[in-house]
């Protein structure tokens, strides 16, 4: 057994600790017995718990895709049902810090992806935004130029103009040095993108400012 062999381990073992501890807060915060006094604290803290779950998957996921040993499952899914079920599990911290968070998508609209791997990619560039967001984070979806689009935006004061453009899977860091925005989300998001391929188009991430709202739009291109 390598290092690697030995690291990668080494996370699923924390992930599961750490997964335990989410559950216990789940617990608490829900309880009706419990009476916390600060619930917004509370929410902070199992969005803190979170995001470190969220990087060790993405490490995982790496690992895997390193190892030839990570499986893309894609299947067909509603857009708007899709778009809702994430929204859900980000919504209790986004009211914690009074941002609004929601959705604009036709009804009828479907695509084909993996289902966990892209809700990686959204859960990443939400929590992203909820740092640079002042009041509000709007997710969309559309067909456009033959492939499905989904955004990520927010209305904060945009990426530096050396993170705008397409992100390439094969430099972690071409658009990361000396920001604030996590290199390895972005690079995550950008090796699960081009994993949506077709015999003729791949997927990818494109970093933009000012879509639909004023700062930073996270865009996901799927064939």
């Amino acid at each position: 057994m390598d290092f690697s062999d030995i690291l990668a381990s080494s996370i699923h073992d924390i992930k599961n600790s750490l997964g335990m501890i989410l559950n216990n807060l789940d617990d608490l915060i829900t309880s009706p017995e419990n009476h916390i006094k600060d619930p917004r604290q509370t929410r902070l803290l199992q969005d803190e718990a979170r995001r470190v779950n969220s990087n060790l998957i993405q490490l995982l996921a790496l690992y895997k895709l390193g190892h030839a040993e990570l499986v893309v499952h894609v299947a067909e899914y509603n857009l708007e049902d899709f778009l809702d079920e994430v929204i859900a599990d980000n919504q209790a911290v986004c009211n914690a810090l009074d941002i609004q968070l929601d959705q604009s998508c036709a009804p009828d609209l479907s695509g084909y992806f993996d289902s966990e791997l892209v809700r990686s990619v959204l859960d990443n560039a939400i929590g992203n935004a909820r740092r640079y967001a002042k009041s509000r984070i709007l997710l969309s979806a559309d067909h456009e130029n033959d492939g499905l689009v989904i955004r990520v935006e927010d209305d904060g004061t945009g990426f530096p103009a050396r993170f705008i453009g397409r992100l390439d899977p094969t430099h972690p860091l071409q658009q990361g040095e000396g920001a604030g925005r996590t290199k390895l989300g972005h690079y995550f998001s950008a090796q699960i993108a081009s994993l949506h391929k077709t015999s003729d188009h791949q997927g990818y991430i494109q970093l933009k400012n000012g879509h639909q709202l004023s700062g930073g739009c996270l865009e996901l291109w799927l064939p």
